[in-house]
């Protein structure tokens, strides 16, 4: 069912000097962005850190974020599953906390949501084919 983390997800002040850090220091590769609203505003970048793993940093934590608690630095995790909706029946049946259903993102993943008994917000995410982040694995192959 669980495939591994599929990414941590940070709030930033300032993207550029985050990303330069995480590639030049650290080594991770800027895998893809995604923007938002009408002029496509700088929003999320995904940097590669191998095996399928991604850090995913939210530019602007000032700014309204969808699920965001407003803070610098971590924002949630996500745990790469099989198949969304056994995932979900499992969050269900087990009492966890349901947050956010089953639902098609903007990133073309299947997405849900619950959290820990701390609040740790934990997206459970199920990786299309036609995603960017699979896109980009599959470009590594190539």
């Amino acid at each position: 069912m669980i495939q591994g983390i599929g990414h941590v997800a940070l709030n930033v002040k300032d993207l550029k000097k985050t990303i330069a850090f995480y590639e030049n220091s650290l080594g991770f590769k800027k895998a893809f962005e995604l923007g938002r609203g009408e002029d496509e505003e700088p929003w999320i970048v995904y940097l590669y850190g191998g095996g399928g793993q991604f850090i995913e940093l939210f530019h602007g934590a000032t700014k309204e974020i969808p699920y965001s608690n407003d803070n610098i630095g971590f924002f949630h995790m996500c745990v790469a599953v099989d198949v969304i909706q056994e995932a979900w029946k499992r969050v269900v049946e087990t009492g966890a906390p349901q947050d956010d259903a089953p639902k098609f993102a903007g990133d073309n993943n299947w997405q849900c949501w619950t959290h820990d008994p701390d609040g740790i917000k934990i997206e459970l995410m199920q990786l299309s084919e036609e995603s960017p982040q699979m896109k980009f694995i599959k470009s590594l192959e190539e």
